[in-house]
């Protein structure tokens, strides 16, 4: 007999999601590792009898795989894949792989910002309508080992760029694109329509049964719309517009329309403040009165979620000052809702690995709302060019502890502190979860 292998490139949440499901389906399967993988994963492939090895690839046994599966870190440049790609193996996502295993409803959320509180909103709206959901993808628990161990209904998936781009087949019935704003360009050849033409793979294979649920004030989602057609039925939200389809404000209400489906909500009583989760909310909404969830749910639903931990995260306050936590902000679109929110002067933390950054849409919001910056990077001499001028206060770090010591000394009474660093974490944490603890930590330890 012919044995199915795959080659699973990344020993992390994804790589061994994909490694438990494939062992299920009968797959021969080698899950391979440039750096080394975490002990709580190793133990898992070990209980699963699942072949590992980190520190390196074999090269000889992944180019005897019938199929590549890899984690969304690893860029298409790295000299495996495109060893791999040069002898005609398919690379795959995991997204790809383990949606071919269910015959659950997926719905797939992407975009540059506003993605993570949109899938947890969604989530937690079908779960107070006690429907049998899963969350996945980019957020937490890998996809694919859910499929593996779990029977869903329904799965409300964050899917990245990266993610997208390793798709073939995949086909949401509901998909979400919050936003698109330059990200990640360090990965699309510094060409912004390459980061485009990923997000919108979202929908690639969608046909008329199907829906897009999409920003109608991003100029960029609705150019890219006009050039590039898309089979399903479009479903635009918007602030300033009116929709028979779709979701809009008016008399400071939102209101939703889809088929025969209407739905209001007053804006003053969602729980998670500002203009941009106002549009999570109307996405999330417009998901839950396509699937017919009862209005009082969805109601008391946007009435009653917390947010996500690292997205404008209200910390502590100290001597009347607040401490937030938005380390989710990894680009300047991010850290722009995170500045455009605060209604008092702001000490801002900032830095990390910059993407490719454009910061002059932040000025005027520096102009008007930081009273001081702190630079947290390995470096930080973009940072310093950039706003070296605007402030009177702009200090250099290379430490959370530090940085939030020096906060807490140029910050007042009624002052706010914030983090929203608009770059990656790599080069001083392990990701924007450690970045964001090690804030929070070092907050409670002043």
């Amino acid at each position: 007999m012919n044995t199915k292998k795959i080659a699973i490139l990344g020993g992390g949440e994804s790589g061994v999601g994909t490694a438990i499901l494939a062992k299920q389906k009968g797959y021969e399967v080698l899950v391979s590792d440039f750096g080394k993988i975490k002990e709580t994963y190793k133990k898992v492939l070990t209980d699963f009898d699942i072949v590992w090895e980190e520190s390196g690839h074999s090269e000889a046994s992944i180019l005897e795989a019938t199929v590549v599966m890899k984690s969304p870190g690893i860029p298409e440049t790295a000299p495996i894949v495109k060893t791999i790609v040069a002898h005609g193996i398919p690379v795959i996502s995991e997204i790809e792989f383990a949606a071919k295993y269910t015959d659950a409803m997926l719905i797939g959320i992407t975009g540059s910002n506003g993605k993570t509180t949109t899938t947890s909103l969604l989530g937690y709206i079908l779960e107070q309508a006690k429907e049998n959901v899963g969350v996945a993808g980019n957020i937490g628990d890998s996809f694919a080992k859910m499929v593996a161990q779990q029977s869903k209904d329904i799965y409300v998936l964050e899917i990245s760029s990266f993610q997208l781009d390793g798709v073939v087949d995949f086909a949401p019935h509901i998909a979400i694109i919050t936003n698109i704003t330059p990200d990640h360009l360090d990965r699309y050849q510094y060409e912004f329509d390459n980061y485009i033409a990923s997000k919108f793979r979202i929908a690639m294979n969608q046909t008329p049964d199907d829906y897009l649920i999409y920003d109608a004030d991003d100029p960029v989602i609705t150019d890219w719309l006009e050039k590039h057609p898309v089979k399903s039925k479009l479903m635009p939200f918007s602030m300033h517009q009116k929709f028979e389809q779709g979701a809009y404000i008016e008399d400071n209400k939102i209101h939703i329309h889809t088929d025969n489906n209407h739905f209001t909500m007053t804006i003053q009583k969602l729980a998670l403040k500002g203009q941009h989760n106002t549009k999570n909310a109307m996405a999330a909404s417009t998901v839950a009165n396509l699937l017919n969830i009862r209005k009082a749910t969805i109601r008391e639903s946007l009435e009653g979620f917390q947010g996500v931990e690292h997205r404008l995260e209200q910390v502590l306050k100290i001597g009347n000052v607040r401490y937030i936590n938005d380390s989710k902000a990894t680009n300047v679109n991010a850290t722009f809702y995170a500045l455009d929110s605060m209604t008092s002067p702001t000490v801002w933390i900032v830095g990390g690995v910059d993407k490719g950054n454009d910061y002059r849409d932040l000025y005027p919001l520096i102009n008007e709302k930081v009273k001081a910056i702190i630079c947290l990077g390995v470096d930080n001499a973009k940072l310093m060019s950039h706003f070296g001028n605007m402030v009177d206060i702009i200090v250099e770090t290379q430490s959370m502890t530090e940085a939030v010591k020096i906060a807490y000394k140029v910050a007042e009474k009624g002052d706010n502190v914030l983090l929203s660093p608009a770059c990656a974490s790599f080069d001083l944490f392990e990701n924007y979860e450690d970045r964001g603890r090690q804030f929070k930590n070092a907050v409670r330890n002043l």
